[in-house]
C-alpha cells in the first residue's frame, strides 16, 4: 500500500512541478525577450529616467512597456514580484526527487555495479551532499571577484558542470545521474533568485522608498544579480531537457551517458544564445546551424549496433547444443533446467543460439529478472503497478512489447539499476530471443 500512496504523491507533486516550471520558464523567457527588445525611448521619456520602451499588441489591445534606469519618479502602490514560480518549482522538484529516488533508492538511485552503497541512507546522504555541495561551490564562486566577470564566471561554471556530469555517473544509476544534474541546475537557478536577484531588487526598492539614490553597495548587488540572471537564462533549456530525460533511456543509458549530457547542454545553450542575439536584432544563423550539426553528429555517434536476430531452431529438430547455456535456470513451473557441460563447451560467449524449445528457459529468466516488477501484481518493493503498464509473464507478452524490450534490455536501462542482477549472458539471450519473435 505504501507504493500506492507514493504514486499519488508523485502525481500530485509532478503536476504542480510542471505548472510552476512552465510559469517560471515562461516568465524567464518573457523578461529576457523584453529586456533585450527595449529600444531607445523618445526624449520626453528619457527625461523621466526611462532607459527603454517597447510597444506590443496582444489579445486585441496595445501595451506600452517602459523600463527605468534605476528608480521611477515615485514608488507605485502595487508592485509585482516574480519569485514564487522559482521557489515552487524547486520545492516540488525536491519533493519528487524524494518520492521517486529516495523512497525507492534501491530501484532508481543505486546502481550496485558502480557503487555498492551499504544502505539506502548512505546513497541518499551521498545524493544530498553531491547536490548541495555543488551549489555551495557555485555560491562561493559567484560571490567572489570571479563572479564579477561574466566570461570568466561562465567558463568556470561550465567546466565544473562537466566534472559534475562525470561525477554523477560514477555515483548513481544512469537515470538518477541525469536527474541529479537537473537538480543542481534547478537549485542554482532557484538559489540565484533567492540569494542574489531578490536581495538586489529589495535593496533598490528600499532606496526608492526612502527617496535615496542607490549607492555602490546596491550597484554591486545589481551586478551580481545580472550575472546570476544571465546564468539562469543559459541554464533554462538544459534544465528542461533533464526534466524530461527519464522518458528517454537511449540518452542516459548510453555507455558514455555523461558525455551525452554535456553535448546536449552545449547544444541547448547555443540555441539559447541564438535567441538572445535575435532579441537584440543580431540575426546570426550560425548559432542555429552549429547546434543542428552537433545534434546530427550526436545522433550518429549514439546509434546502437544493429541487432541480428539469431535463428530459431524448431523444437523437434533442436539438438542439445542449441539450448541456451544456463547453469540452473528456473522454468515457468518452478522446475530447473540444466545443460550438459559438454554442450556448454560448444557454445561461444558471443553467440547464443536460441531454440523454440528454450521458451521455458527464457521465460524463467524473465520471471526471475523482469516479472518481479512487470507483473499484474508486482512483488518488488516500491511498485504498486507494473511500470508503464507493461506486463511480462508469457511469450505473447514478450512479442507484444518486443520493440521496447529489445531497446530497454540492450541499452541496460532495464532492469532499473539492475536491481534483479540480470547477467550479461542473460541480457544477450533476452535480446536475441525477443528480436526473433
Amino acid at each position: 500500500m505504501g507504493a500506492y500512496y507514493l504514486d499519488w504523491f508523485n502525481l500530485f507533486f509532478r503536476w504542480f512541478h510542471v505548472i510552476a516550471g512552465v510559469a517560471w520558464i515562461g516568465a524567464s523567457f518573457y523578461f529576457v525577450w523584453l529586456d533585450l527588445s527595449l529600444r531607445k525611448p523618445p526624449q520626453w521619456k528619457a527625461d523621466k529616467g526611462i532607459s527603454g520602451d517597447l510597444w506590443a499588441v496582444h489579445g486585441g489591445g496595445f501595451y506600452e512597456i517602459a523600463k527605468y534606469k534605476l528608480e521611477p519618479e515615485e514608488m507605485p502602490k502595487t508592485l509585482h514580484w516574480f519569485k514564487w514560480e522559482a521557489y515552487t518549482t524547486w520545492l516540488t522538484g525536491m519533493a519528487m526527487l524524494s518520492i521517486v529516488y529516495y523512497a525507492n533508492a534501491t530501484a532508481y538511485l543505486i546502481d550496485p555495479s558502480k557503487v555498492a552503497f551499504g544502505s539506502s541512507v548512505g546513497a541518499i546522504s551521498t545524493s544530498l551532499l553531491f547536490l548541495f555541495g555543488s551549489y555551495f561551490i557555485y555560491e562561493v564562486i559567484v560571490r567572489s571577484h570571479l563572479g564579477k566577470n561574466s566570461f570568466i564566471f561562465s567558463t568556470i561554471i561550465f567546466i565544473l558542470l562537466i566534472i559534475a556530469c562525470w561525477g554523477s555517473y560514477q555515483l548513481f544509476s544512469d537515470r538518477a545521474s541525469f536527474i541529479h544534474i537537473g537538480a543542481i541546475l534547478g537549485t542554482v537557478m532557484a538559489g540565484n533568485v533567492f540569494f542574489g536577484i531578490m536581495p538586489a531588487q529589495r535593496a533598490l526598492v528600499e532606496c526608492v522608498r526612502r527617496g535615496e539614490k542607490p549607492g555602490k553597495e546596491v550597484a554591486d548587488l545589481a551586478l551580481q544579480a545580472k550575472n546570476r540572471s544571465l546564468m539562469n537564462n543559459y541554464f533554462t533549456l538544459p534544465l528542461i531537457f533533464t526534466m524530461i530525460s527519464n522518458h528517454y533511456p537511449m540518452m542516459y543509458s548510453h555507455a558514455h551517458g555523461w558525455l551525452v549530457l554535456v553535448f546536449v547542454g552545449i547544444i541547448t545553450a547555443i540555441v539559447r544564445h541564438y535567441f538572445n542575439q535575435k532579441h537584440l536584432d543580431n540575426h546570426k544563423p550560425r548559432y542555429l546551424v552549429i547546434p543542428a550539426v552537433l545534434t546530427v553528429l550526436l545522433i550518429i555517434w549514439m546509434r546502437p549496433e544493429p541487432i541480428e536476430p539469431l535463428p530459431v531452431v524448431d523444437a523437434e529438430t533442436a539438438t542439445p547444443n542449441s539450448v541456451p547455456p544456463t547453469n540452473t535456470d528456473s522454468a515457468v513451473d518452478g522446475s530447473t533446467i540444466s545443460t550438459d557441460a559438454a554442450s556448454n563447451a560448444n557454445i561461444t560467449a558471443d553467440v547464443v543460439p536460441v531454440a523454440a524449445s528454450a521458451d521455458d528457459a527464457i521465460m524463467g529468466v524473465v520471471h526471475t529478472r523482469c516479472s518481479t516488477c512487470h507483473a499484474a501484481q508486482p512483488t518488488q518493493q516500491g511498485f504498486a503497478a507494473p511500470p508503464a503498464g507493461i506486463i511480462l509473464q508469457t511469450p505473447t507478452d514478450m512479442k507484444i512489447h518486443k520493440a521496447k524490450i529489445v531497446t530497454a534490455v540492450q541499452t541496460g536501462y532495464m532492469p532499473l539499476g539492475n536491481l534483479t542482477q540480470l547477467t550479461d549472458q542473460e541480457r544477450q539471450q533476452l535480446v536475441a530471443y525477443t528480436s526473433g519473435l
